[in-house]
């Protein structure tokens, strides 16, 4: 489970730098749709999983943060995407 973590934050980051730069919705929205797996993952490590040691609790914590402040901005950017394209 750790490795699909893996697989999918790493495409999530990637779409969201390339949609950023390139300033094109698509691979953002992609990034988006990416980031409830995302965190969803982070909250099974965080909440479900059997054995959680502290210093992990403390990093999930501050992932689902960061997460949640991407989604935020990544929103906001398609918003301005979208004002600016039309």
């Amino acid at each position: 489970m750790l490795l699909l973590y893996l697989g999918i934050e790493v495409i999530r980051l990637f779409f969201g730098t390339k949609g950023n730069l390139c300033q094109r919705k698509m691979p953002l929205g992609f990034s988006v749709a990416l980031t409830f797996p995302s965190a969803m993952m982070a909250s099974y490590y965080l909440l479900l999983q059997t054995y959680v040691l502290r210093l992990e609790a403390i990093m999930n914590s501050i992932l689902l943060f960061f997460c949640g402040s991407e989604l935020l901005l990544e929103v906001l950017t398609l918003t301005a995407f979208s004002r600016y394209c039309c």
